[in-house]
């Protein structure tokens, strides 16, 4: 799994391009890419838990203009995670 960290500002463009992004998050959660996203409470940033590996990450970030061409929208971190609980390997014997 990939944890993804965004910090947003208040740019008006960011919250122009959100709609498109959020259908592009349900997509990716239909196809089993996405395990989880959201926005901080006070919406200064998110995080999203990708289940897919870092190529493929990389391509969805690309592809996405949320990411990395939208004003207000920074990838502060991009983590490799390994769930002890609660992730698809951590199911009971």
């Amino acid at each position: 799994m990939l944890v993804v960290e965004l910090a947003f500002t208040p740019a008006p463009e960011r919250l122009a391009a959100r709609p498109a992004h959020r259908e592009t998050l349900i997509r990716l959660h239909a196809e089993g890419h996405l395990l989880a996203a959201g926005p901080w409470s006070g919406d200064e940033g998110a995080l999203l838990v990708f289940t897919t590996d870092r190529d493929h990450l990389e391509k969805i970030l690309d592809t996405d203009p949320y990411y990395r061409r939208t004003p207000g929208v920074e990838v502060r971190s991009i983590r490799a995670w390994t769930p002890v609980v609660g992730g698809p390997e951590s199911a009971a014997p």
